[in-house]
């Protein structure tokens, strides 16, 4: 039996340039692909669709988010799950981490 553990997912991003968003691939299967993001302040994905489920995890930070149109801010332990199709978009408040798993 194959696994993986973190112990802390925020040391996956060692460093995250001033003005920019940094990722990195943890996991690439044939169900699902993890990626973990980092965010300088005031980094942005704007809206956007995926055509398959997708969870974000948020391991630190605040991140404001958008879905289907709704506004909330994302803190460090915030959950999310997406349905194929909806429209979403974060922005950092603050340097932020977040962890998104897409089921293919």
């Amino acid at each position: 039996m194959n696994f993986k553990i973190f112990e802390n997912l925020a040391d996956q991003i060692e460093d995250i340039p001033e003005g920019s968003i940094v990722s990195k691939t943890i996991e690439n299967n044939d169900a699902y692909k993890t990626v973990i993001f980092g965010f300088d302040t005031g980094q942005e994905l704007s809206e956007h669709q995926t055509p398959m489920h997708a969870m974000i995890y948020f391991v630190s930070g605040e991140m404001d988010l958008s879905l289907g149109g709704e506004a909330s801010v994302a803190k460090p332990g915030t959950w999310v799950h997406m349905d194929p199709s909806l429209p979403h978009s974060v922005k950092a408040k603050e340097p932020a981490i977040m962890l998104l798993v897409m089921v293919k």
